[in-house]
């Protein structure tokens, strides 16, 4: 799913099911889930495997992804490269670029299904995106659009942290969903960053990113991928 959104400097692996789970953590790895049950540490490794193959095929060394030591824990990925991983139940990604040619990256998956009750008001949806959701799910009901809102809100997060290192409140983004007219199952959205940042780069702001999402197989994903120059689509 996530190799259908990103663009042609990103490099993709997905597993589906528990294909990588077994797959051993580097010992750099180990920490991070050290008191983690059976379930989180099998989507750990997934998740690592996954983010090695991708290197690989961008033609990088594959060794140990740690996380950092704050308590979000983000991957430690190797110099001049950005990257991103994401797991929910059947499904693991990771997605690898160039720093020279992506300036930022976040991917998220999570099942189609509704939000459990409560999580909406957790995540801080503004009155605009509210209405937005309220008219958009009207329209096109099929799709949970308040768990693609979530997952949207994750990927920005992902996107802009390595700029700030610190926690982006989910309601400190501003986001706004859009289907795409000639393909039911994929959109796109946009997002504004609430809170000060630094520029990604010389007249690039961290304060709007553009995203990308998917629905298919009973799983969405999310994709923002800022190119450091204009570039040919996925």
């Amino acid at each position: 799913m996530i190799e259908h959104l990103v663009p042609a400097a990103v490099r993709t692996r997905a597993a589906y099911g528990d294909e990588l789970d077994h797959v051993p953590l580097h010992p750099e790895e180990e920490p991070a889930v050290a008191r983690a049950v059976a379930k989180r540490r099998a989507e750990h490794a997934a998740g690592r495997a996954c983010a090695r193959e991708a290197l690989a095929a961008l033609g990088r060394p594959t060794g140990a992804i740690p996380r950092d030591n704050t308590d979000r824990g983000a991957p430690v990925w190797p110099s001049g490269i950005v990257g991103s991983i994401t797991h929910c139940d059947g499904y693991r990604a990771a997605a690898v670029a160039r720093a020279e040619d992506v300036l930022a990256l976040g991917i998220d998956a999570e099942p189609d299904g509704p939000l459990p009750e409560g999580v909406l008001d957790v995540i801080h949806s503004t009155p605009e995106e509210r209405a937005a959701l309220g008219k958009i799910t009207a329209e096109v009901p099929r799709i949970h659009w308040d768990r693609l809102l979530f997952s949207a809100k994750e990927t920005v997060y992902k996107a802009w942290y390595p700029y700030h290192h610190r926690m982006l409140d989910f309601g400190e983004a501003e986001l706004l969903l859009a289907q795409d007219p000639d393909a039911p199952d994929r959109g796109s959205f946009t997002a504004r960053v609430l809170v000060p940042g630094p520029l990604l780069a010389e007249g690039v702001g961290p304060d709007l990113f553009a995203g990308r999402w998917i629905a298919r197989d009973g799983l969405l994903a999310t994709v923002i991928a800022v190119l450091a120059s204009p570039g040919p689509a996925a």
